[in-house]
């Protein structure tokens, strides 16, 4: 069983920045892909961001590309989410995910219980 805890969420200003982030429990961290998903009021949830277990391959939305950075600390068993220039259609909840095997970017097995963000105009 892996548990995530999601933190940093919060409301800030549209251009302004958050970092989130997503503590993870069990011993085997290092091994897991990494994602980052969100879920906007009365839309469904969408794919974010995501990081292969080293750390060397990431992947991101088009919609948050060149604005949002996903890395991580395997000796903190830490996952991060730092976001920049934020806009208004970013506020949601974010949600942290772990794939315990394999790296498909839009499939895991464990998710968080999210963190709200909220961009004001």
């Amino acid at each position: 069983q892996v548990q995530l805890v999601e933190s940093g969420g919060g409301l800030v200003q549209a251009g302004g920045s958050l970092r989130l982030s997503c503590a993870a429990s069990g011993r085997t961290f290092s091994s897991y892909a990494m994602g980052w998903f969100r879920q906007a009021p009365g839309k469904e949830r969408e794919f974010v961001a995501a990081i292969s277990w080293s750390g060397a391959s990431t992947y991101y939305a088009d919609s948050v590309k060149g604005r949002f950075t996903i890395s991580r600390d395997n000796a903190k068993n830490t996952v991060y989410l730092q976001m920049n220039s934020l806009k208004p259609e970013d506020t949601a909840v974010y949600y942290c995910a772990a794939q315990v095997a394999g790296f498909e970017i839009y499939e895991y097995d464990y998710w968080g219980q999210g963190t709200q963000v909220t961009v004001s105009s």
